[in-house]
């Protein structure tokens, strides 16, 4: 569409009278954002961004995050305005409500066109840079013909602010991500007021000096803006555009002020800002010939996606590029020659060299997994397999080293499983998913397939102490919805939960693996993957049954150990490997009863709060775990001072059984 000014304003007010409207029509939400980046994001729609509304899920289109997630009402009337089929007018007259799409902030799952959840601020900026890792490693991979598009971003100063910006845009400098566009609202208020209150850094000499291009423009100046999305365009580092707005631009009495940042507007302030917009239409309509102007918008979108068709028939690359992005897996994962050759050469050895020993065997079969570690690879065992660094001066390679930035690092994993075609998964210590908590939340609200390599997982790392050892971790992930939390106990059972997590197309997965070493207990062939039903039946009692003990990880062993002793006072007494409460919810009822009988005392062991073992052990039951902080001491000492021996549980069962 061509730069004309008097054909883009009434575009532009369209999307500030939708927005006030809607806004006004709940009673809630956040008209000043939308109105103040409407002029800015008519350019970026019909000037720059590559979209078709007919086939929003094209693999090939541009990314556009709406990182400032409050102001969702802009990319509600986006999407309606460029002829999406979603929302509806009747969606936008329900903004906020139970019944429509158009939540209170974008979800993903709700909308085609909304690339990822945003609200929680800073984390769609985040996202934004994985979405860009992931275009620039698969136009390695597949080349330009199939993959050339861009990430753009509308983030505002509190997205500038959070702390993940300064760990996501040195991650995105460092790797020249110079297909990645943020325009910043920059508006200079917030909601208690003007941004002067609480910072006064220079963010535009922050960005400079973490490698990014840096450019200005009038963001109510339609040339101007052009000017400066087309020199990011062509510039090589990422670009950031500091868009000076005005924020609830149109109403005459509240714009520029935080009053129209969070609020509605008053149904006198609409009326204002209706005439001091030449708006004269009811509520909820836009003319036809500003609708045919927006609708106009998607056609070189459309003609290029057309194009694009045409170039992937004719590529010997199609069936593999859509396999990718469509997420499945190929056939024949080889886990079950691999979980042969583990029976029949059993191994001693940590869960976290496990997992590194399952990653040898999939990672050069699965071309769509992108590795990596936040500084701790040697730790965490998450380079294997042959997979070169993933840098900017080879995108093709699988391993992201992503510094000290656990934060940074889930978020862009997020991005890169929103974007298609790869396959995340990143490691740290299980205690520092308490700096990724935000991004693992928003992993499961997205339903993005994303593996959190989780090592250290207990006291049994030992001298670090308490600083390192988790205690609530595994409680507060369990409480998680969507979220698959994995401890598996040996090797055999980590190449499963490897094989679990890989086929989760719709939810994430925490792999809660040991620094210690642990001895194989599954020595025979199941011919399934028993993880799979999250707890099974690892040993069966030999006499009547009394006694059902469960456990996870480097528990089960010492659970081996008590049921060996209490079976030798004629004490029969199950053994049930719980490696993912979440799967073993799921299964039926009746296979839940048969593993945890009504007539048998049920006894939890994890070295981890006890919190939520009660749902599973009853109120008669028995907890054994830790409800304190730990220690600094070798692994064997800290064990046994917290109770964690058969010697110590033993008796606790005794007594139980006996009271």
């Amino acid at each position: 569409m061509s730069l004309d000014a008097a054909r883009l304003q009434p575009m532009a007010n369209a999307i500030r009278a939708l927005s006030m409207d809607a806004v006004e029509a709940a009673n809630s939400g956040h008209p000043g954002m939308p109105m103040g980046m409407a002029d800015v994001a008519s350019v970026l729609f019909t000037r720059h961004l590559k979209f078709d509304p007919a086939a929003p899920g094209w693999a090939d289109r541009d990314r556009f995050v709406l990182s400032a997630g409050h102001g969702s009402m802009l990319i509600y009337s986006l999407l309606y305005l460029t002829g999406y089929a979603a929302p509806t007018i009747g969606d936008i007259r329900n903004f906020r409500k139970l019944s429509s799409p158009c939540a209170g902030h974008p979800e993903n799952f709700l909308l085609d066109g909304v690339e990822c959840t945003t609200g929680p601020l800073g984390q769609g900026l985040a996202m934004a840079v994985g979405m860009a890792m992931a275009e620039r490693h698969l136009n390695a991979v597949f080349g330009e013909a199939l993959v050339d598009h861009r990430t753009w971003v509308i983030a505002g100063d509190g997205c500038l602010m959070e702390g993940i910006n300064h760990e996501a845009i040195g991650l995105a400098g460092h790797l020249g991500l110079g297909r990645l566009n943020v325009l910043w609202d920059d508006n200079r208020i917030t909601i208690d007021g003007a941004t002067d209150l609480s910072t006064s850094e220079d963010i535009k000499a922050r960005y400079i000096a973490t490698g990014w291009h840096v450019t200005t423009c009038d963001g109510h100046d339609f040339a101007d803006i052009d000017r400066a999305l087309a020199e990011a365009k062509a510039d090589p580092r990422p670009s950031l555009i500091a868009c000076r707005t005005l924020i609830g631009k149109g109403a005459p009495n509240k714009q520029g002020t935080s009053g129209v940042h969070g609020a509605a507007l008053g149904a006198g302030e609409v009326a204002a800002a209706r005439a001091a917009l030449g708006w004269p239409h009811e509520p909820f309509v836009v003319p036809t010939e500003i609708l045919a102007d927006w609708r106009s918008a998607g056609e070189p979108g459309r003609s290029a996606h057309g194009a694009w068709a045409g170039r992937l028939e004719a590529s010997p690359h199609k069936a593999e590029f859509e396999r990718r992005m469509a997420g499945d897996l190929p056939h024949g994962d080889g886990s079950g020659e691999y979980i042969a050759s583990l029976i029949a050469n059993p191994q001693k050895v940590a869960t976290r060299k496990a997992s590194e020993m399952a990653l040898a065997q999939i990672n050069p079969r699965l071309p769509d997994t992108i590795g990596g570690s936040a500084d701790l690879t040697g730790s965490n065992n998450t380079l294997a397999g042959g997979i070169g660094t993933f840098s900017k001066a080879d995108y093709a390679g699988r391993y992201v080293y992503y510094g000290i930035r656990e934060f940074g690092m889930a978020a862009a994993m997020n991005g890169m499983a929103l974007h298609g075609g790869v396959i995340p998964y990143g490691g740290t210590f299980l205690v520092f998913t308490d700096y990724a908590r935000g991004a693992i939340r928003l992993s499961a609200l997205q339903h993005a397939r994303v593996i959190y390599v989780m090592t250290h997982d207990s006291i049994g790392l030992g001298e670090d102490g308490p600083t390192h050892q988790p205690v609530e971790h595994l409680a507060s992930l369990r409480a998680m919805p969507n979220l698959l939390v994995m401890r598996p106990a040996d090797v055999v059972e980590t190449a499963e939960c490897w094989q679990i997590a890989l086929a989760q197309k719709d939810r994430p997965t925490v792999l809660s693996l040991t620094r210690q070493n642990l001895p194989q207990l599954r020595l025979t062939d199941a011919g399934e993957n028993l993880s799979a039903k999250g707890g099974y039946r690892l040993k069966a009692a030999e006499g009547p049954r009394k006694v059902v003990i469960l456990a996870t990880g480097s528990e089960v062993e010492l659970a081996a150990a008590c049921a060996a002793q209490l079976e030798a006072q004629g004490i029969g007494t199950d053994v049930v490997s719980m490696v993912c409460t979440e799967l073993f919810d799921e299964q039926p009822a009746a296979y839940r009863a048969d593993l945890l009988p009504a007539d048998a005392l049920v006894v939890s062991v994890e070295a981890a709060s006890t919190f939520g073992w009660q749902r599973y052990t009853g109120t008669g039951g028995l907890n054994i775990g830790i409800d304190s902080f730990g220690a600094s001491a070798p692994a064997g000492d800290l064990f046994a001072h917290f109770g964690f021996t058969a010697e110590a549980i033993v008796p606790q069962i005794l007594n139980t059984l006996n009271a």
